[in-house]
């Protein structure tokens, strides 16, 4: 009978107990609060509260990935483009990122999608699509920088796609095949420019001595002589001729003459 009377006491008294024990992960950490004030951070391990009087929130202190979804962002040359990214933070300090903002995570939201179209729409497209590094940089910085009063770390931000319209990728196709073929151009023209450079220096030693300029039209004929399918008619030049009666009239004006 005692029993039965005591029992509902032994059940509260039971409940209190189990509500008073609290096991916090190594990962997490308790933010406790003493009659609506602030108590203490504690955890990980076992906590053990004072009922009614004390009461906990939790604080999980992992990285958390968050994905900004895809915002309209214009470019500072007037280019309409859709641009999402991705933000890595984490949580240091659980008592800032209770009592100073409502709901962390909503608010590192919100606040990296402004970031992300206030910081793209100050570049040009070339430098979202070439200099996302450096954008990178300036995004989880300036976050890392405002979300400091919440006791959060921005670890890193990464752009993940830049979507253009169809008719801008034509633009830009068109572009990038023009600038290809100005290239080529380029090239072609430095390429008859260090040819004529080398013909200009080739004819400058070959005009340094007329037997070489005989030895090059020689060794010409040798290479055409060599497609056995065609019929090749050359020129004599009159500088091999006049090379010969030269080197006859040498010779014969170093012989006595003949007697009959």
């Amino acid at each position: 009978m005692y029993l039965a009377m005591y029992f509902p006491l032994i059940v509260l008294l039971a409940v209190i107990l189990i509500s008073a024990i609290k096991v916090l992960r190594e990962y997490e950490r308790g933010v406790v609060f003493q009659l609506g004030r602030f108590w203490k951070v504690k955890g990980p391990g076992l906590i053990l509260l004072i009922p009614i009087v004390q009461q906990m929130v939790r604080v999980d202190l992992r990285t958390v990935v968050m994905d900004v979804p895809p915002q309209d962002v214009i470019s500072r040359d007037n280019v309409s483009v859709q641009v999402n990214a991705v933000v890595y933070f984490r949580v240091v300090d659980p008592q800032k990122a209770i009592i100073n903002v409502e709901h962390f995570y909503e608010a590192t939201s919100q606040l990296a999608q402004t970031t992300l179209r206030s910081v793209l729409g100050q570049h040009e497209l070339d430098e979202m699509l070439a200099e996302r590094e450096k954008l990178n940089d300036d995004i989880r910085n300036i976050l890392d920088s405002q979300t400091d009063a919440w006791g959060i770390k921005v670890a890193n931000v990464e752009i993940k796609r830049v979507d253009l319209n169809e008719t801008m990728v034509r633009a830009i196709a068109r572009q990038a095949e023009a600038e290809r073929v100005r290239r080529a151009k380029v090239i072609h023209a430095e390429g008859e420019r260090q040819a004529a450079a080398m013909l200009v220096e080739a004819g400058r030693l070959l005009g340094g001595d007329p037997r070489a300029i005989q030895l090059r039209y020689l060794q010409t004929l040798t290479e055409i002589a060599g497609e056995k399918s065609s019929t090749i008619v050359f020129p004599l030049p009159m500088e091999l001729i006049q090379l010969w009666v030269d080197r006859g009239r040498s010779n014969d004006s170093g012989f006595p003459p003949s007697r009959e």
